[in-house]
């Protein structure tokens, strides 16, 4: 199992409990007296576990009363109300980005209670708050894994996905690679995830570009007031994987495959290169700083292929194959 993988799967166990304090507190707080029975049936748990976690809300400080007898059960004590739920902006990003992460890798069984934390989340966030994380779930695109280390900051991310979500030009401090930090005015048109890396959308008025921001560069992201309408049908990961394999390299390959579309889509993602299908198979250009790297990415390819340039590449896969081979004589 892959580490990323592995790791949200544990991430994942510890929620399942944390939702079901969640889903109990909000059987608790519609208020009256609730027999162990039906909440265990509600909840779809055993006995055993609601006993445990009626202990855990106990322990921290929930106020749960109980009766016994025949007509006996719990509540909480009459007169007490949860406070709304006190979320920092890095803090509410990370709640929304778990649960998300959680649904874009395809766990369905967790799908259900994603959704429903989801909304029981956002049902006790201050009204201020609730509408940023929300614009933040419209806003965010994922391709491919999701890393849990890509640098960017909750507050910059809840700040760019507001300006999206009300289309209203956002004011950044962006630190360009190698240079000092900048004041950059942009209209923001979504965020995306891709090879796990957040980037950002966006017109740059500096150039009167749409381009792509690495949103780990963002030191600071404020709406301003002028529109920022996004344009129709806009799709943030196809923008940015373009973007990403179109950016300059060393060397530019241009090859044939003799396969199908949806074969070669499969096996060369977005953001390594372009694909266009001709009569005689399908066209795919390529970006590479070095031509042996370039040449051991194509020999795992299942597919035959043309190489139409650069002819250096040529020399480059005929020595791979040549090292394969003493390999496979040794």
């Amino acid at each position: 199992m892959r580490t990323d993988t592995a790791l949200i799967l544990g991430i994942l166990v510890g929620m399942a409990a944390t939702l079901r304090l969640f889903a109990l507190l909000d059987l608790l707080q519609r208020g009256g007296l609730v027999s162990g029975p039906e909440l265990a049936r509600r909840l779809e748990v055993e006995p055993r576990m609601l006993r445990r976690d009626l202990v855990r809300l106990q322990e921290i400080g929930i106020p749960i009363e109980s009766e016994r007898g025949r007509h006996g059960g719990y509540r909480l004590r009459p007169g007490y109300r949860l406070p709304p739920l006190m979320l920092s902006d890095d803090e509410a990003a990370a709640v929304t980005l778990a649960l998300r992460s959680a649904r874009e890798l395809g766990f369905a069984t967790a799908a259900p209670a994603i959704e429903t934390a989801s909304a029981k989340i956002r049902r006790v966030l201050p009204a201020s708050l609730r509408m940023r994380v929300q614009a933040l779930e419209e806003a965010l695109g994922f391709s491919g894994r999701v890393a849990a280390d890509g640098g960017a900051q909750g507050g910059v991310l809840l700040e760019l996905a507001e300006g999206i979500r009300r289309q209203r030009r956002v004011a950044l401090r962006y630190a360009s690679r190698g240079r000092e930090p900048r004041e950059r005015t942009v209209d923001a048109y979504g965020l995306a995830v891709i090879g796990g890396r957040w980037y950002l959308a966006a017109l740059d008025h500096e150039n009167g570009q749409t381009r792509i921001f690495r949103v780990d560069r963002v030191l600071g992201a404020k709406l301003a007031l002028e529109p920022a309408p996004v344009p129709p049908g806009f799709d943030a990961v196809a923008f940015v994987s373009r973007s990403l394999a179109r950016v300059p390299w060393r060397w530019e390959v241009e090859l044939v495959a003799d396969a199908r579309m949806e074969e070669v889509r499969r096996d060369i993602p977005a953001t390594l290169g372009e694909i266009e299908e001709r009569p005689d198979g399908v066209l795919v250009r390529l970006r590479a700083e070095d031509l042996p790297g370039a040449a051991r990415l194509l020999a795992a390819m299942p597919w035959p292929f043309v190489v139409l340039k650069p002819v250096e590449l040529r020399t480059a896969l005929r020595e791979h194959a040549e090292v394969l081979l003493r390999i496979s004589n040794r």
